[in-house]
């Protein structure tokens, strides 16, 4: 490649001392001012990188502390008592959980479970059940139909529970066996020691029954029977209670059979409004009777509490006086229209008129009130149900398949719900 011509390479030369004339070469004092410059940007680097490894620092050693805080609380919660005693499943012998809650059966030979702190549910071969939810205060157990065997070690602390049906059995420390047969509606429960209270359909909110007592529930023939282990029926809704060979002589407004109750009260100091919920609990319906026919039925109804006035009509309701108990449930909803327990009375009320002769259709118009005024109430199953099978037997099944879709719809797993699908698929 040959250079460049002469007269370019002139020009070129000229260029090139014109640029050198115009850089002048720096001065001393602005080669100190640009050195100055860089070591301002050196030492602003510098601070800067001392800063972000500064915080680095800071957080890694922030994070250091959070995790050793959390792993000293978790070892702390694992230590704690309440941790040390937490409630769980350790072991099901004879089945297995499935998904649910659902207890499956393995053999023939019935499902044992057993829990970290002692408790143990066995439910016998053939019984249907699911363990519904279990938490550090204890399990709850449904028993779908069938029999099982509880055994719960004591605990005040603890909140352990049997639902069978429209039924709940609320236990703490106790030995006890449940039976629940959905197709006949018919509760037992046997009670060995300890304590439980019975809540549902016909027996109230709470039901507390003392060690050897049976208790035994018709929902069909509304019949409330507590026994005694070691004796004949200290309470029937059938037969009255038997009296001592020298019970003494009575008022006239007092039934003879009502001998013993009275001769309790005499000696009892309790006070009248804790005396009828005591008594209402113990099955001891009679006491409730013969305090109100002492007193006369028509101030009792005029000046007792809105829980006596319950009490007097489950009382009724138990010795099959459907009279006094509807106008006990009537004193209730027009003296305490406010009170919770006028809602209960609408339900009640459906209940006594299916005693009365003739009273089934103002049986449906209680249950329709109280479906209006509680659809999620306590006794919303109970009232939808007993309207399906009244509606059944009044109006037919093509009448009552309406009802019982939307019963299976509601309470899929309800007392009534065998009764809802046979309708349902007798299309």
């Amino acid at each position: 490649m040959s250079g460049p011509e002469p007269a370019h390479s002139g020009r070129l030369a000229e260029l090139t001392r014109l640029a050198r004339a115009l850089l002048k070469p720096p001065s001393a004092a602005e080669l100190e001012q640009g050195l100055d410059a860089v070591r301002a940007r050196y030492v602003a680097d510098r601070a800067q990188l001392r800063r972000v490894r500064g915080l680095t620092l800071l957080g890694a050693a922030l994070f250091a502390c959070l995790t050793l805080a959390a792993v000293l609380v978790l070892r702390a919660r694992r230590d704690s008592p309440a941790a040390r005693n937490a409630v769980s499943v350790t072991r099901v012998v004879g089945g297995e959980i499935l998904e649910g809650g659902y207890l499956s059966e393995i053999g023939g030979g019935g499902v044992r479970l057993y829990f970290s702190e002692g408790s143990r549910f066995e439910l016998t071969p053939g019984t249907r059940g699911r363990l519904r939810a279990v938490s550090a205060e204890g399990a709850r157990v449904v028993l779908d139909r069938g029999t099982a065997a509880v055994r719960i070690t004591p605990n005040p602390a603890r909140r352990w529970s049997v639902e069978a049906g429209p039924f709940v059995v609320s236990v703490r420390g106790t030995d006890f066996t449940v039976v629940w047969e959905p197709t006949s509606e018919k509760l037992e429960v046997q009670l060995r020691a300890g304590r439980v209270a019975v809540s549902g359909p016909i027996v109230g909110d709470e039901l507390v029954l003392r060690p050897g007592q049976n208790l035994s529930v018709s929902l069909p023939n509304r019949e409330t029977v507590i026994s005694e282990a070691r004796a004949t029926a200290a309470s029937s809704s059938s037969a009255p209670p038997a009296l001592p060979s020298a019970a003494p002589s009575l008022s006239a407004v007092v039934h003879p059979d009502q001998a013993a109750a009275v001769r309790a009260r005499e000696t009892t100091a309790a006070k009248p409004e804790r005396r009828w919920r005591e008594a209402l609990a113990k099955g001891e319906w009679d006491v409730i009777l013969a305090d109100a026919a002492r007193d006369g039925v028509e101030v009792s109804l005029k000046t007792r509490s809105s829980d006596e006035l319950i009490a007097l009509a489950d009382a009724a309701r138990y010795r099959h006086r459907p009279d006094l108990a509807r106008s006990a449930l009537l004193a209730e909803r027009e003296r305490f229209p406010s009170s919770p327990r006028a809602l209960d009375a609408l339900f009640l009320l459906g209940r006594v008129e299916e005693q009365r002769s003739g009273g089934k259709p103002s049986a449906l118009k209680w249950y329709d009130a109280y479906l209006a005024s509680a659809p999620a109430g306590t006794y919303a199953a109970e009232a939808l149900g007993r309207k399906l099978m009244l509606v059944n037997e009044t109006e037919g099944p093509e009448s009552a398949r309406r009802i019982a879709a939307e019963y299976l719809l509601r309470f899929p797993d309800g007392s009534y719900a065998e009764a809802a699908r046979t309708l349902e698929q007798s299309r």
